[in-house]
C-alpha cells in the first residue's frame, strides 16, 4: 500500500508548502511526487507544477555543522548608494501577494515617506544616491556591462570622497564617471556618445572628466585603433575576412607610428576603408566618417598613411627576400 492511499496530502519541508500528493499524472495517469517545491510524473517527466518561494527559516550554523551560515540575498553591489542593502515597502500586495486594503495600503503609503526620509543621513547621502542613478541609467542607455556600471560607481564614489563635486553637477560627474570607467576598462566608448545621454550640456561633461582624470590619477591607457575596429565592423556589418584584414592593418598602423598624432577612431576607419578595397566591397568614406564622428578628409589622410605603411612592409620584405636568396661570398674569396 502505498502513502498516497492513507494521507490525502503532504508536506514538502524544501518549501514549506502543503501539497497533495494523491494527484495523478494527466498524461500517463502516473503517480506525482513533490521535490523542492516541484510536482512532477517521474514516469513521463511532465512538469505540473511549480512553486519557488521558500517559507522555510534561514539555515542557522551549529556546533558541528558543516552549512554555510550567510543569509541568502541579492550581492553587495557598489552602483547602489547602500550597497544593495535597502528595504522597499510594497504598495498593494504583501509577500503572500494577497492584495491588501485601503486602510492597510494608505498606512503603507506613510511608511513609506518615513522610510524615504529617513534613508539618508545627510546630504552628501542623498547626493550619493543620486549619482548613482545617473550613473546606471547611462551605464543601461549605452548597453554596458554590470562590472562596467560598478567601476563608474566606484569612480563617482572617489569623486565625491575628493570633494570634486563642489562647483559641479551631479550629472556631469555621473557622466564623466562612465567616461572613465571605459577609458579604463579600454572599452571604445568616445564622450561623444555619452554627451547625448548627459542631461547637462556636453562641455560641462569633457571638464569633468578631465578634472577626474588629474585629481584622481585614472589608469586610462591611450586608445588605440584596434579598439575601434570591431565596433564599427560590427555597425557595417562587414565579412569576417574584412574585420580580420581592418585588425592586421590598424595593428600595422601602430607598430610603424602611424596612429601616432592621429585620431584612433579615424585611423580605424581608414583601415576598414582600405581592407573594403582589397575585398572589393568598396565601402564609402562619408559612411565611415559619420560613423567614426570625423570628417572624410580624416579618413583620405589616414588612408595615404597607412598605404605608405603597406608599401614600407612590401618593400622590406622584399629587400628581406632577395638578401635571403643571395649567395654569400665564401671566406677568402673577392
Amino acid at each position: 500500500m502505498q502513502p498516497g492511499d492513507v494521507y490525502e496530502t503532504g508536506f514538502d519541508e524544501s518549501t514549506g508548502k502543503t501539497t497533495s500528493e494523491s494527484a495523478t499524472c494527466p498524461e500517463c495517469d502516473g503517480h506525482v511526487v513533490t521535490d523542492g517545491g516541484e510536482r512532477h510524473c517521474p514516469d513521463c517527466g511532465l512538469v505540473i507544477d511549480e512553486y519557488h518561494i521558500d517559507h522555510g527559516a534561514t539555515a542557522r550554523k551549529g556546533p558541528g555543522d558543516e552549512r554555510d551560515p550567510r543569509h541568502i540575498g541579492s550581492p553587495r553591489t557598489p552602483a547602489r548608494h547602500d550597497y544593495g542593502l535597502t528595504t522597499e515597502i510594497g504598495r498593494t500586495r504583501d509577500g503572500t501577494g494577497r492584495t491588501l486594503d485601503g486602510k492597510t495600503r494608505q498606512r503603507f503609503s506613510r511608511l513609506r515617506v518615513q522610510h524615504r526620509r529617513a534613508r539618508h543621513e545627510s546630504k552628501r547621502d542623498r547626493n550619493l544616491e543620486q549619482g548613482c542613478q545617473e550613473v546606471s541609467r547611462i551605464a543601461g542607455a549605452l548597453g554596458l556591462s554590470r562590472s562596467l556600471e560598478e567601476q563608474a560607481a566606484m569612480v563617482f564614489r572617489r569623486a565625491q570622497d575628493e570633494h570634486l563635486l563642489r562647483g559641479r553637477s551631479i550629472e556631469a560627474v555621473a557622466a564623466a564617471s562612465v567616461h572613465a570607467a571605459c577609458r579604463c576598462a579600454g572599452l571604445p566608448r568616445s564622450i561623444s556618445e555619452i554627451e547625448p545621454l548627459a542631461r547637462v550640456a556636453g562641455q560641462r561633461v569633457r571638464n569633468a572628466y578631465r578634472v577626474l582624470n588629474d585629481e584622481l590619477g585614472l589608469p586610462t591607457p591611450p586608445p588605440t585603433p584596434t579598439a575601434f575596429v570591431p565596433k564599427y565592423a560590427s555597425a557595417l556589418e562587414v565579412s569576417t575576412a574584412i574585420r580580420k584584414r581592418a585588425l592586421e592593418l590598424a595593428e600595422l598602423a601602430v607598430e610603424r607610428g602611424v596612429a601616432s598624432g592621429r585620431q584612433p577612431s579615424g585611423v580605424a576607419a581608414a583601415c576598414l576603408y582600405q581592407a573594403s578595397l582589397e575585398a572589393g566591397a568598396g565601402l564609402v568614406q562619408t559612411t565611415l566618417a559619420d560613423l567614426a564622428d570625423v570628417t572624410p578628409t580624416t579618413i583620405r589622410t589616414g588612408w595615404n598613411a597607412v598605404l605608405a605603411a603597406i608599401d614600407a612592409t612590401d618593400g622590406a620584405d622584399s629587400a628581406t627576400a632577395d638578401a635571403g636568396g643571395t649567395a654569400s661570398p665564401v671566406p677568402g674569396e673577392r
